[in-house]
């Protein structure tokens, strides 16, 4: 069984970060996995631009912003395989992967590197009622067919969902002639960012209707016609607010999930709210020597976050790798009132720089408010907020003095 020193699965944003900021720190022996036909993962689809804000100061291209990292790789001389379907990880770090150069391989490695990103929910997963009729898409589906294959997926368009995806097909596909006639979120906040909402439905006049809900799709061979009607503060229909709209397609954009069956399978601890590995502050899993990062750890809304992540768990995985990991005091991150998660779940403070970035999402839309840090239920500082929303990640620094002594941190939204 050939050994590596470490293996990324997965060659999208975060495992081409992971990958370069290992090689970076000296780990040498690299081998980066990718299912797909080139490396790049999602952004490859993402022709719009918005990419590189954070870590570039300039606006990018998807497919621009992956290429970077791509060049980079390739630079560095780190080894990757296209086209290759792992299969299986084991707790051994054992790792069997499938392609059609070298048939079916097993590998292994002192590290590994899971970055294997979300899926979407899809149709099934929410259980929408009605008939089962062809131009029913995700809006990544749909995304994927309109910029690298070419094929426009309809003429009239309703959105479920405002998911980022869902808001930025709803420009793409006016910008490409078609009607968008409603996005339609069941929530009474949008669950994407704030710049989208502007620019891909206030821009183009396309209507945004909060606590709305599909109740009915109809159709015999291709969609005709769906349902919509207003829902109340338990999210049940209200009986005499149906629109009825006529259209020929409909994109779900309601959700991702982080794609963790090799996770799973490997017996990595799971995180029920995040649906992805716990990790620490070094992104390793409950699997030493297993690290996770990316969207397969929590979904992320902006890609330089994402590259930012994944390049703390390359960095994480060559310190193991070299043997300079450290123990000592652990502090456990805990959620407190008006948060929903944070990570890492698990902090050593040995293993710190001066400071650890904590990522975290809200329950709510908050104005005006602060964030709570408490240590041992002692308050440690309050940081004011003007605007916190579920869809866009919310980020603290904590200093490695603030830990020296804590069991736990928790973080609330207060005032």
């Amino acid at each position: 069984m050939r050994r590596y020193q470490l293996i990324v699965i997965r060659g999208g944003p975060a495992g081409l970060a992971a990958a370069i900021q290992a090689r970076e720190d000296g780990v040498e022996d690299i081998l980066v996995l990718e299912r797909d036909h080139e490396l790049g993962g999602i952004l490859n689809q993402c022709i719009h631009n918005g990419f590189g804000l954070h870590l570039f100061q300039e606006e990018l291209t998807g497919p621009a912003y992956a290429e970077r990292f791509i060049d980079q790789l390739k630079e560095l001389g780190i080894a990757y395989r296209l086209n290759s379907m792992v299969l299986k990880l084991t707790d051994q770090r054992e790792v069997c992967y499938v392609n059609r150069e070298d048939g079916y391989c097993q590998v292994s490695a002192d590290a590994v590197i899971l970055a294997m990103g979300c899926r979407e929910r899809t149709r099934g997963n929410i259980t929408i009622p009605g008939t089962r009729c062809a131009g029913i898409y995700t809006a990544g589906a749909a995304q994927r067919l309109l910029n690298i294959e070419g094929y426009m997926v309809g003429k009239k368009v309703v959105i479920l969902g405002s998911g980022d995806i869902g808001l930025i097909m709803a420009r793409r596909l006016t910008l490409e002639g078609a009607e968008v006639e409603a996005v339609v979120e069941l929530l009474p906040y949008s669950g994407g960012l704030t710049r989208n909402i502007v620019q891909c439905l206030d821009d183009y006049n396309i209507p945004l209707y909060l606590s709305h809900t599909i109740v009915d799709v109809r159709g015999e061979e291709r969609l005709e016609q769906v349902v919509v009607m207003e829902v109340d503060a338990q999210r049940k229909p209200i009986p005499g607010t149906e629109k009825v709209y006529d259209c020929d397609t409909l994109l779900l954009s309601v959700g991702l999930l982080p794609e963790n069956e090799l996770s799973q399978s490997a017996g990595v601890q799971m995180d029920p709210v995040t649906g992805g590995p716990k990790v620490n502050e070094l992104m390793e899993t409950s699997i030493p020597g297993v690290f996770a990062c990316g969207n397969v750890v929590h979904v992320h809304d902006i890609v330089d976050f994402v590259t930012k992540e994944a390049r703390r768990a390359g960095a994480g995985a060559a310190r193991l790798i070299k043997g300079a990991v450290e123990n000592g005091n652990t502090v456990q991150t805990r959620p407190g009132k008006g948060v929903r998660y944070i990570v890492p779940q698990v902090i050593r403070p040995a293993n710190m720089d001066q400071k650890q970035t904590l990522f975290f999402r809200v329950t709510d839309v908050f104005k005006d408010k602060e964030l709570a840090l408490y240590g041992d239920d002692k308050l440690l500082r309050r940081i004011k907020k003007r605007h916190m929303a579920p869809g866009e990640m919310v980020m603290v620094e904590v200093t490695r003095e603030e830990l020296a002594s804590c069991g736990t941190l928790r973080i609330e939204v207060e005032g």
